[in-house]
């Protein structure tokens, strides 16, 4: 009797037992798999955010280029040369190339005392109503004296005076005062009529004297001729960036550091998809960053539509079949995991091809510039930490134009690939090759004893480039012009690094091409950032 009443009491709590035990492990998986999903979608945001950073750095970048081209032309050119700027303009394909950019111009530096000559020299030009505006005496004045859009839109704001507005001047002083491009403040553009204009913003890039000192503030401000401007709504700055964006984000970006509605930029995903009354997001952030000298706050927060991605409701499922079937219940999660572990280790495998393609040229695989920038940074820091020299060098193809125009670019990308591995082959392991342009290629040696040295390596490369090429049974024979610049010798930068190789190089072209040029010993005159030349 008290053996069955033991058994009975066994069989009663048994149940029990089971059920408990089996609410344990369901409220652990519950739990593991509630932190996994947000561990998930902490991924994917920081991801956006990170991204969204990085397509405006590289749309800024490609549109300060852009401007220094622009900036370049003037190294040759009459400020007021209308025909130059709008044939190079032409050219760009702003609706193709440079989507969001509403008008590209030129800006002129003119005294109180110029003021009269300059008014009656742009009436010469044909502007017969020319005119400053606003009007009015003032000791300094910075008016519109080219203006070109592709869709037509602002040709009455030649004449306005940039330097009267004070957000406007205050973005031309800093680019005067630092030599590099600079952005305003939120504004509404000139030609924009009506109080509910888009918000926008003009960059601008100085245009100094040429063959005069830039090295100091004081000398920037005393030879600045004028300024090349881009003006921007931000809206189509903006759409630019995106093919689609990512649904179930809610991003904002205000001017400066301080988000409220008077400083909002851009706003974009503030609607539901399901039309539900929106909660709190489940993640919010902020990122500064800063554009031209300025800085934008970056605002992103999750929307339903983005949580409900990572939101699979397994817990749910997880207790039920905890409850019912333990071994189902174990099988099925096994399987999720291994699922999703697939899945997570594909897309590791994306991100990591996606990473090599956006840091590598297609043609070639050599580093692309923004690869080779990140090495030339490291290996500035290592030379400065252990006192070591490291080298510049950079080589352009000599004529490499007329085996395009000969043979087709099929031929031209076929032999440039066969450069590449030449100058691949030439170099140490530990050295980069890189390629930066259509026929430019820049080397970066590390470690190096002695500038006599990168000379033998680059006369190295020179020799090997005038070997001759068979390209689909067809021998092709170009040469190469290079230029090296040493650190600390030639400069402590990167961008004084590239600038001193980029002029010896051209020093080695004007000489005769095929040759190889130190940049102590090239005679180039200090030019603008930016030197223009034919791809010869």
């Amino acid at each position: 009797m008290g053996s069955e009443r033991k058994w009975l009491s066994v069989t009663y709590w048994l149940p029990w037992l089971v059920l408990l035990a089996m609410l344990c492990v369901t409220f652990w998986q519950w739990d593991h798999e509630r932190q996994y999903s947000k561990q998930e979608l902490h991924a994917q945001f920081e991801f956006a955010l990170h991204d969204t950073v990085s397509q405006i750095e590289q749309r800024e970048s490609a549109y300060e280029q852009m401007l220094r081209g622009v900036q370049g032309l003037f190294a040759t050119t009459d400020l007021k040369d209308l025909n130059a700027i709008r044939d190079y303009v032409n050219t760009l394909q702003l609706d193709a190339n440079f989507f969001g950019i509403q008008g590209i111009g030129v800006i002129e530096k003119v005294t109180a005392a110029q003021k009269a000559a300059h008014i009656t020299a742009m009436q010469r030009l044909g502007i017969s109503n020319y005119a400053l505006s606003p009007p009015g005496e003032r000791e300094l004045y910075t008016p519109i004296i080219q203006n070109i859009s592709e869709l037509g839109r602002y040709s009455d704001i030649l004449g306005v005076d940039s330097w009267a507005d004070p957000v406007r001047r205050e973005a031309m002083q800093r680019a005067c005062d630092s030599g590099m491009p600079a952005i305003t403040d939120k504004l509404k553009l000139a030609a924009d009529k009506g109080s509910d204009s888009p918000p926008s913003f003009v960059m601008y890039l100085p245009i100094f004297a040429q063959n005069k000192p830039q090295t100091s503030v004081m000398q920037r401000r005393a030879n600045l001729i004028g300024w090349v401007y881009a003006s921007f709504h931000m809206d189509d700055f903006m759409a630019s960036l995106y093919g689609k964006q990512t649904p179930g984000l809610a991003l904002a970006i205000y001017d400066g550091i301080t988000p409220n509605k008077a400083a909002l930029m851009y706003q974009t995903g503030l609607v539901n998809s399901n039309a539900r009354v929106h909660k709190k997001p489940a993640l919010s952030a902020n990122e500064y960053m800063v554009v031209a000298g300025h800085t934008w706050t970056l605002s992103l927060s999750t929307q339903d539509e983005f949580e409900e991605r990572f939101d699979r409701n397994n817990d749910v499922l997880i207790g039920i079949f905890g409850i019912c079937l333990s071994v189902s219940l174990a099988l099925l999660v096994r399987f999720m995991v291994v699922g999703r572990a697939r899945a997570l280790e594909m897309a590791r495998a994306m991100t990591l091809e996606l990473r090599h393609m956006a840091q590598h040229d297609h043609l070639t695989g050599l580093p692309n510039r923004t690869l080779f920038s990140d090495r030339l940074q490291q290996k500035l820091l290592d030379a400065e930490r252990r006192g070591t020299n490291l080298a510049l060098i950079f080589v352009d193809l000599d004529r490499f134009k007329p085996v395009n125009d000969s043979y087709g670019h099929t031929v031209g990308d076929q032999l440039l690939q066969q450069v590449a591995y030449r100058l691949s082959s030439a170099v140490r392991s530990s050295d980069t090759v890189g390629r930066i342009g259509g026929d430019e290629f820049v080397i970066l040696l590390g470690d190096i004893a002695d500038a006599a040295m990168a000379s033998e390596l680059a006369e190295k490369i020179r020799q090997s480039v005038s070997q001759p090429f068979v390209v689909k049974e067809i021998e092709l024979t170009i040469s190469c012009s290079v230029g090296i610049a040493v650190y600390p010798r030639d400069g402590t930068d990167e961008a004084t690094l590239l600038n001193s190789a980029d002029k010896a190089m051209y020093s080695a072209k004007e000489q005769g091409r095929n040759k190889v040029k130190q940049a102590r010993e090239s005679n180039t005159v200090e030019p603008s950032l930016i030197i223009l030349r034919n791809n010869d």
